[in-house]
């Protein structure tokens, strides 16, 4: 089975828009630029602690998300 494909057109240089053009930098000013996601109203602190292997062998059994619950862990100790 032969399909007729039609023929693609060639880009240059000159099809693409002027970026230079004052139209262009207002828009470019507007963006809202946002890179990753949305920082948390109360973000967490990164901290290196030493723990036993059998603790982070717990916490590991059950997957992804083993430092997340070590947090709650705590969190429940400490009573917040």
């Amino acid at each position: 089975m032969s399909e007729s494909k039609k023929p693609t057109r060639r880009v240059s240089e000159n099809d693409a828009p002027d970026l230079s053009t004052p139209d262009w930098q207002a828009k470019f000013a507007a963006a809202r630029v946002q890179r990753g996601r949305p920082k948390a109203d109360k973000t967490k602190i990164s901290t290196t602690i030493r723990l036993s292997p059998e603790v982070i062998e717990h916490f590991k059994k059950d997957g992804p998300g083993w430092q997340s619950r070590i947090d709650e862990a705590l969190r429940k100790v400490i009573g917040v």
